[in-house]
C-alpha cells in the first residue's frame, strides 16, 4: 500500500497533532509540519533573544540555530501535550539553548549551516524596532508577542475566508472595527461604503467580530493541551495584548 502524500502546509494547523507530526522525522509531512511551526512562531523567540541584549545579527543567528537544533537534535520529542502550553515548551527550550548550547567561538556564518530552517527574518529588525518600549521582563514581552502572533494568525485566516467568498472589500472596510467600542462604530458610513442598509452593515460587523473571536479561540486551542484551559488562556493573552 502506498503511503499518503505529505500534507500541504497551507492546510496544516498549529495544534498538538502538528507538533507530534513535526517531531517524527522521516514521517510523511514531518518536514512541512516543522517548517510551518517555525514560520509561525519564530518572531516571538527572536524578540526574546533581542530583549536579552543580543545584536540583530546575533539574534538572527541564535534564532536560526535554535530552530536548526530543534530539527537536528530532535528536541521536539520533549514536547508533549501533557506538559502544558506549546509556547512554554518553546521558551524553556530556547532558554536552555541560550544557556547551554551556544558557543560563540564556533558560530557559523549565516547561510553556512548544513541544515537551514527557512524563516521570514528579512524584516525582523524592522519589526522589532517598532515594538513598544516597555519595562516588562523579556519573558513577559515574549508572551505578549506570542499573543499578538496568534491574533495575526487569526486575522490572516479571517482574511482568507473573506477572500474565498470574494468579499475582500467588505473585509478591508470592517477590519478596523474588530476591537472598536460598539458605540464608536460608524454604521452609516459603513453602509454607504458597502452600498447596503444600515441594518445589514451592523450585522456584517457583528458577524466579523464574532468570527474573529472564534478564529482566535481556535488558535489558542491549538497551543494548549487541555480544552478546559482555552478560556483562561484567551483571557490571559487578551490582557497581554492590551499592555503598552
Amino acid at each position: 500500500m502506498s503511503s499518503s502524500p505529505p500534507p500541504s502546509p497551507h492546510f496544516l494547523t498549529t495544534r498538538w497533532s502538528l507538533v507530534v507530526a513535526a517531531r517524527d522525522a522521516g514521517a510523511p509531512g514531518s518536514d512541512a509540519a516543522l517548517e510551518h511551526l517555525c514560520r509561525s512562531y519564530w518572531y516571538p523567540l527572536y524578540v526574546y533573544v533581542r530583549r536579552q541584549g543580543h545584536s540583530p545579527e546575533d539574534a538572527q543567528d541564535l534564532t536560526q540555530e535554535f530552530f536548526a537544533r530543534l530539527l537536528q537534535k530532535q528536541w521536539m520529542h520533549a514536547a508533549e501535550p501533557s506538559r502544558g502550553r506549546f509556547r512554554s515548551f518553546l521558551l524553556v527550550a530556547l532558554k536552555r539553548f541560550l544557556f547551554n548550547e551556544w558557543d560563540r567561538s564556533h558560530t557559523l556564518k549565516r547561510g553556512g549551516r548544513v541544515q537551514h530552517v527557512p524563516l521570514d527574518a528579512d524584516d525582523a529588525e524592522e519589526r522589532f524596532l517598532k515594538e513598544p518600549a516597555v519595562s516588562a521582563t523579556p519573558e513577559r514581552q515574549f508572551e505578549r508577542r506570542w499573543a499578538l502572533t496568534l491574533l495575526d494568525r487569526a486575522m490572516a485566516s479571517l482574511k482568507e475566508e473573506y477572500a474565498r467568498d470574494s468579499r475582500l472589500t467588505e473585509f478591508d472596510t470592517l477590519k478596523d472595527y474588530l476591537s472598536a467600542p460598539r458605540g464608536s462604530i460608524p454604521y452609516p458610513d459603513i453602509a454607504a461604503i458597502l452600498c447596503v442598509p444600515q441594518g445589514t452593515a451592523r450585522a456584517a460587523v457583528h458577524h466579523m467580530r464574532r468570527r474573529f473571536g472564534e478564529l482566535f479561540r481556535m488558535e489558542v486551542a491549538d497551543t494548549v493541551s487541555d480544552p478546559g484551559d482555552v478560556q483562561e488562556e484567551v483571557r490571559y493573552l487578551a490582557g497581554l495584548v492590551g499592555e503598552a
